[in-house]
């Protein structure tokens, strides 16, 4: 059974459910529900901001990275005080010190298959917000293992992409689908080719929108649509995507 809300939950969140979608059920489905991040970098920043503000009851946030210098021009969870600091430990701080009630479980690890079969079990939602194809690939791996909707985003330079995979809708793709994890990409960092900082923060929210909205019921998902940014342009592209059937992970 649900708990209902207290006086102060009903003030905090009054705006959710002023909204016909939301409501007093649409922000309770929130509070009792578990997400888990990968990633409390750039684009990390924003999710579990987003997602600690809107009431998200648990989190669970991977990260197996401290604190820079150089992180501060876009990972807006993070401060100088905490240079140094497990990322993961310093985003949870920073949630808490807006909403004390959403229970963010930091883990300092690199998020390998073993750690993500037995994390994804247990989450209602996943959200990578890794840097890299390996990573990527694992979680994906162990969302379509578990039939966890998957919440995807990158960004590097002024060029950003997210999309839903979803394997629990007929003929979604999954990441591999369009991805395939044995093809050759170049692999490209922040470290060395740099990235705009709004850039991360836009990203990263529209991946946290995607995530309330799923965990809610609301709308329709990104599932089946990758959406591409120029921020040079300010440029939006979308294109269809279906499932593969000749893909490794989810095919056939």
């Amino acid at each position: 059974m649900l708990l209902r809300m207290n006086d102060d939950q009903l003030l905090r969140y009054s705006r959710h459910i002023l909204l016909d979608e939301i409501g007093i059920e649409g922000q309770t489905r929130l509070l009792h529900s578990h997400v888990l991040v990968i990633g409390a970098g750039g684009l990390g920043s924003p999710v579990v901001l987003y997602l600690g503000t809107a009431g998200v009851g648990r989190i669970t946030l991977v990260d197996d990275d401290t604190v820079d210098l150089t992180n501060l021009q876009r990972q807006i969870a993070h401060n100088l005080s905490r240079v140094g600091q497990p990322k993961a430990e310093s985003a949870r701080q920073t949630v808490n010190a807006i909403n004390p009630d959403v229970q963010v479980l930091p883990v300092s690890q690199r998020a390998d298959a073993a750690w993500l079969d037995a994390a994804v079990q247990g989450a209602d939602v996943v959200i990578d917000c890794s840097d890299n194809f390996q990573t990527r690939h694992a979680v994906n791996r162990a969302c379509v293992t578990h039939q966890k909707p998957l919440v995807s985003g990158a960004a590097i330079g002024f060029d950003g992409q997210v999309s839903v995979y979803d394997s629990r809708q007929a003929g979604a793709p999954c990441y591999a689908c369009i991805f395939p994890p044995d093809a050759s990409f170049e692999e490209t960092r922040c470290a060395t080719m740099g990235v705009f900082a709004p850039l991360v923060g836009i990203i990263g929210t529209v991946q946290a929108a995607e995530a309330l909205k799923l965990l809610m019921g609301v709308g329709s998902s990104l599932a089946g649509r990758l959406q591409m940014l120029d921020a040079r342009q300010m440029e939006w592209t979308e294109i269809s995507i279906a499932r593969q059937a000749g893909c490794p992970v989810c095919g056939g």
